[in-house]
């Protein structure tokens, strides 16, 4: 009996010192990338107009990561709910869904390079778009269905089987069931694969800088090349051109991330409380 205890301790300590590990390395990274980027940062370098030499501000940047967000999200959210919806709630077990859960595995483990690659080939080639925000949202729209099918399928998997049941049994239709009782209880988790979608395609070089672009300028249409703000860091410190810069967008880039987490946490407890 004493030697159970001594063992929960020690897995409690364990578990403990691992949490707070990983809290550090967060704050570490965050503390240091904010303290380097802040004091670059102006409304002048947020609202300023690029140049070719990367001086100048970084509003097409900023412009530029919006589209390519919005219309990659747009296009890759509802196909990734209806998958997991048919996965959980339609599909019997079998090769089919077995088939459909390992090209799922499979896309999630592709390096994103080769994404790009493929990006490039076909939709910037073959099929003529050019470099173009359209072309990247369409390769990031792929890379970030993995995370979106699978995160709402567990999200679809927690709500309770009685709330299913409960709406069979006072003769609502299935698909009714879901729109109304389960998809609205999985809107935390919904809103959570869309986060990390979106901190995806925040963070993400190779495959834009492939298929966007790097155009400094700031896109007249979804057809139109332009330059993300990862790929513009990246720009930066691989140039040598001002490292200065180069942590004030990392800064600008964390900012967002953190907003959109505010925003969707806030947004998932007012539906809550509304439901």
């Amino acid at each position: 009996m004493r030697d159970n205890s001594i063992k929960d301790r020690i897995l409690r300590g364990l578990v403990w010192l691992s949490a707070f590990v990983t809290m550090g390395m967060l704050v570490w990274i965050l503390t240091y990338v904010l303290m380097k980027g802040m004091g670059s940062l102006s409304w002048a370098f947020l609202t300023e107009m690029a140049r070719g030499d990367g001086e100048g501000g970084i509003l097409p940047m900023i412009v530029t990561t919006f589209y390519v967000i919005a219309i990659s999200i747009a296009m890759a959210t509802p196909i990734g709910i209806c998958a997991a919806i048919y996965l959980v709630e339609y599909a019997k077990p079998g090769k089919l869904v077995r088939t459909i859960r390992f090209a799922t595995e499979s896309l999630a483990g592709i390096p994103s390079i080769i994404f790009g690659l493929f990006g490039f080939l076909f939709f910037v080639t073959v099929l003529h778009f050019k470099f173009s925000i359209l072309s990247g949202a369409l390769t990031l729209s792929i890379m970030v269905l993995p995370t979106i099918v699978r995160t709402t399928e567990e999200a679809l998997k927690a709500v309770p089987q009685s709330y299913r049941e409960g709406s069979l049994g006072l003769g609502a239709s299935k698909l009714s069931t879901i729109m109304n009782v389960v998809l609205p209880s999985a809107v935390p988790g919904i809103l959570a694969a869309v986060i990390l979608s979106v901190g995806r395609i925040i963070g993400e070089t190779a495959a834009i800088y492939m298929t966007v672009g790097m155009a400094p300028y700031i896109p007249k249409g979804f057809m139109e090349s332009g330059r993300t703000l990862s790929v513009h860091l990246y720009l930066l410190a691989k140039e040598g051109i001002s490292f200065e810069k180069a942590y004030a967008t990392a800064a600008v880039l964390i900012i967002i991330v953190a907003f959109l987490n505010f925003i969707a946490n806030k947004t998932a407890s007012a539906l809550n409380r509304n439901r």
